[in-house]
Protein backbone atom coordinates (compact mmCIF):
# COMPACT_ATOMS: atom_id res chain seq x y z
CA UNK A 1 0.00 0.00 0.00
CA UNK A 2 1.40 3.53 -0.83
CA UNK A 3 1.05 6.59 1.35
CA UNK A 4 -2.34 8.00 2.56
CA UNK A 5 -3.62 11.10 1.86
CA UNK A 6 -3.24 12.16 5.76
CA UNK A 7 0.68 11.47 4.59
CA UNK A 8 0.46 13.13 1.39
CA UNK A 9 -1.35 16.43 2.78
CA UNK A 10 -0.38 17.15 6.46
CA UNK A 11 -3.08 18.75 7.86
CA UNK A 12 -2.39 22.23 8.33
CA UNK A 13 -5.79 23.20 9.95
CA UNK A 14 -4.26 22.29 13.50
CA UNK A 15 -0.96 23.94 12.79
CA UNK A 16 -3.09 27.68 11.72
CA UNK A 17 -6.80 27.33 12.93
CA UNK A 18 -7.00 31.16 12.81
CA UNK A 19 -6.55 30.57 9.04
CA UNK A 20 -9.05 29.49 6.40
CA UNK A 21 -8.42 28.81 2.49
CA UNK A 22 -10.37 30.85 0.06
CA UNK A 23 -10.55 31.32 -3.49
CA UNK A 24 -9.54 34.20 -5.03
CA UNK A 25 -11.02 35.07 -8.36
CA UNK A 26 -8.17 36.89 -10.61
CA UNK A 27 -7.81 38.59 -13.62
CA UNK A 28 -8.10 36.83 -16.78
CA UNK A 29 -5.26 34.30 -17.60
CA UNK A 30 -3.52 35.89 -14.68
CA UNK A 31 -3.07 33.17 -12.28
CA UNK A 32 0.44 32.66 -11.98
CA UNK A 33 1.10 36.12 -11.94
CA UNK A 34 -1.42 36.88 -9.22
CA UNK A 35 0.04 33.82 -7.09
CA UNK A 36 3.34 35.29 -7.76
CA UNK A 37 2.14 38.71 -6.16
CA UNK A 38 0.14 37.01 -3.42
CA UNK A 39 2.69 35.15 -2.33
CA UNK A 40 5.50 38.45 -2.25
CA UNK A 41 2.89 40.08 -0.44
CA UNK A 42 3.24 37.24 2.35
CA UNK A 43 -0.31 34.83 1.79
CA UNK A 44 0.22 31.22 1.36
CA UNK A 45 -1.11 30.69 -2.35
CA UNK A 46 -1.89 27.36 -3.85
CA UNK A 47 -2.23 26.99 -7.89
CA UNK A 48 -3.08 23.58 -8.97
CA UNK A 49 -1.46 22.47 -12.40
CA UNK A 50 -2.06 19.73 -14.96
CA UNK A 51 -0.36 18.93 -17.93
CA UNK A 52 -2.32 20.22 -20.76
CA UNK A 53 -2.11 18.55 -24.69
CA UNK A 54 -2.56 21.86 -26.86
CA UNK A 55 -2.28 21.02 -30.61
CA UNK A 56 -1.22 23.47 -33.23
CA UNK A 57 -0.95 23.30 -36.73
CA UNK A 58 2.14 21.75 -37.14
CA UNK A 59 2.91 20.64 -33.55
CA UNK A 60 1.29 19.10 -30.34
CA UNK A 61 3.20 20.68 -27.70
CA UNK A 62 2.46 19.88 -23.47
CA UNK A 63 1.68 22.97 -21.04
CA UNK A 64 1.03 23.40 -17.21
CA UNK A 65 -2.70 24.72 -17.04
CA UNK A 66 -4.26 25.99 -14.41
CA UNK A 67 -6.93 22.80 -13.12
CA UNK A 68 -9.62 25.98 -12.09
CA UNK A 69 -8.91 28.21 -14.24
CA UNK A 70 -9.43 32.24 -13.26
CA UNK A 71 -8.90 30.74 -9.33
CA UNK A 72 -6.21 30.96 -7.41
CA UNK A 73 -6.42 29.36 -3.22
CA UNK A 74 -5.37 31.70 -0.61
CA UNK A 75 -4.71 31.09 2.71
CA UNK A 76 -4.93 34.27 5.53
CA UNK A 77 -7.19 35.51 8.66
CA UNK A 78 -10.14 36.73 7.15
CA UNK A 79 -9.20 40.35 8.51
CA UNK A 80 -6.86 40.44 5.58
CA UNK A 81 -9.34 39.95 3.05
CA UNK A 82 -9.02 43.87 2.10
CA UNK A 83 -5.24 43.72 1.95
CA UNK A 84 -5.26 40.56 -0.57
CA UNK A 85 -8.26 42.87 -3.07
CA UNK A 86 -5.69 45.08 -3.35
CA UNK A 87 -2.67 43.40 -4.65
CA UNK A 88 -2.06 43.05 -8.43
CA UNK A 89 -3.75 40.59 -10.31
CA UNK A 90 -6.76 39.86 -7.60
CA UNK A 91 -10.02 40.66 -8.66
CA UNK A 92 -12.24 39.52 -6.19
CA UNK A 93 -12.71 36.88 -3.29
CA UNK A 94 -15.56 34.27 -3.53
CA UNK A 95 -18.29 34.43 -0.35
CA UNK A 96 -21.86 34.16 -0.08
CA UNK A 97 -24.33 37.39 0.39
CA UNK A 98 -21.02 39.95 0.90
CA UNK A 99 -18.61 37.57 3.03
CA UNK A 100 -15.92 35.77 2.19
CA UNK A 101 -16.66 31.92 2.18
CA UNK A 102 -13.65 30.06 3.27
CA UNK A 103 -12.86 26.70 1.25
CA UNK A 104 -12.71 23.06 3.66
CA UNK A 105 -9.75 22.15 4.26
CA UNK A 106 -10.23 18.69 3.29
CA UNK A 107 -11.22 19.65 -0.51
CA UNK A 108 -7.33 21.40 -0.87
CA UNK A 109 -6.25 18.76 0.78
CA UNK A 110 -7.94 16.24 -1.86
CA UNK A 111 -6.67 18.37 -4.87
CA UNK A 112 -3.24 18.15 -3.28
CA UNK A 113 -3.75 14.23 -2.78
CA UNK A 114 -4.75 14.14 -6.43
CA UNK A 115 -1.44 16.07 -7.72
CA UNK A 116 0.30 14.28 -5.40
CA UNK A 117 -0.21 11.33 -7.15
CA UNK A 118 0.76 11.51 -10.42
CA UNK A 119 -2.20 9.86 -11.98
CA UNK A 120 -3.23 11.23 -15.17
CA UNK A 121 -5.77 14.09 -14.05
CA UNK A 122 -7.19 16.76 -15.93
CA UNK A 123 -10.87 19.49 -15.20
CA UNK A 124 -13.96 18.33 -15.74
CA UNK A 125 -17.96 19.38 -15.01
CA UNK A 126 -19.03 19.89 -11.72
CA UNK A 127 -21.16 16.40 -11.26
CA UNK A 128 -24.34 15.90 -10.80
CA UNK A 129 -24.76 12.21 -10.13
CA UNK A 130 -23.28 8.70 -9.68
CA UNK A 131 -21.85 6.52 -6.80
CA UNK A 132 -19.63 7.89 -4.20
CA UNK A 133 -16.73 5.65 -3.49
CA UNK A 134 -13.57 5.67 -1.49
CA UNK A 135 -9.76 5.12 -2.64
CA UNK A 136 -8.60 1.63 -0.80
CA UNK A 137 -5.40 0.98 -2.33
CA UNK A 138 -2.47 3.60 -4.40
CA UNK A 139 -1.42 6.97 -3.91
CA UNK A 140 -4.48 8.10 -2.73
CA UNK A 141 -5.96 5.79 -0.48
CA UNK A 142 -8.88 7.12 1.72
CA UNK A 143 -10.02 9.82 -0.67
CA UNK A 144 -13.03 9.80 -1.26
CA UNK A 145 -14.81 11.28 -4.61
CA UNK A 146 -17.99 10.53 -7.50
CA UNK A 147 -17.16 7.21 -9.42
CA UNK A 148 -17.77 8.79 -13.15
CA UNK A 149 -17.05 6.38 -16.79
CA UNK A 150 -16.14 8.18 -19.63
CA UNK A 151 -14.79 6.45 -23.21
CA UNK A 152 -14.23 3.07 -21.39
CA UNK A 153 -12.10 4.71 -18.76
CA UNK A 154 -12.91 4.95 -14.66
CA UNK A 155 -12.46 8.57 -13.58
CA UNK A 156 -12.98 9.71 -9.57
CA UNK A 157 -14.11 13.31 -9.89
CA UNK A 158 -13.24 15.84 -6.71
CA UNK A 159 -15.44 18.74 -6.57
CA UNK A 160 -14.80 22.33 -5.05
CA UNK A 161 -18.06 23.25 -4.36
CA UNK A 162 -17.60 26.70 -3.59
CA UNK A 163 -16.63 26.75 -7.34
CA UNK A 164 -18.70 24.64 -8.36
CA UNK A 165 -15.94 23.30 -10.42
CA UNK A 166 -14.32 20.02 -10.62
CA UNK A 167 -11.15 17.49 -12.05
CA UNK A 168 -10.89 13.49 -12.76
CA UNK A 169 -8.37 11.62 -12.22
CA UNK A 170 -7.65 8.30 -13.82
CA UNK A 171 -8.13 5.08 -11.59
CA UNK A 172 -8.32 1.44 -11.60
CA UNK A 173 -11.55 -0.13 -10.41
CA UNK A 174 -9.27 -2.38 -8.02
CA UNK A 175 -8.86 0.82 -6.21
CA UNK A 176 -12.10 1.87 -4.89
CA UNK A 177 -14.65 0.35 -2.69
CA UNK A 178 -18.47 1.84 -2.68
CA UNK A 179 -19.14 4.67 0.19
CA UNK A 180 -22.18 3.38 1.90
CA UNK A 181 -22.74 4.78 5.11
CA UNK A 182 -22.61 8.53 3.34
CA UNK A 183 -24.33 8.10 -0.05
CA UNK A 184 -24.45 10.68 -2.53
CA UNK A 185 -27.91 12.06 -3.24
CA UNK A 186 -28.66 11.88 -6.77
CA UNK A 187 -29.24 14.32 -8.51
CA UNK A 188 -27.10 17.01 -6.61
CA UNK A 189 -28.52 20.07 -5.56
CA UNK A 190 -28.72 22.49 -8.81
CA UNK A 191 -26.03 25.67 -8.62
CA UNK A 192 -25.41 27.27 -5.54
CA UNK A 193 -28.58 29.78 -4.26
CA UNK A 194 -28.87 32.94 -5.74
CA UNK A 195 -26.79 34.74 -2.78
CA UNK A 196 -23.62 33.45 -3.73
CA UNK A 197 -21.51 36.36 -5.18
CA UNK A 198 -17.90 37.76 -5.74
CA UNK A 199 -16.91 39.64 -2.82
CA UNK A 200 -15.57 42.83 -3.96
CA UNK A 201 -15.16 45.03 -1.24
CA UNK A 202 -14.52 42.61 1.86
Amino acid sequence: MGPTMRELCPDTERAFPEKAWFAVNVRHQHERMAAGAMSAHGVETFLPLYRERRRWSDRVKHLDAPLFPGYVFGRFPVEDRVRVLRIPGVARIVGFGGSPAPVPFHEIDRVRAALASKLPIGPWPYPKMGDRVRIEDGPLRGVEGTLLRDKGALRLVLAIELLQRALAIEIDAGMIAPVRENPLPSPLPNPLPKRMSACSGF
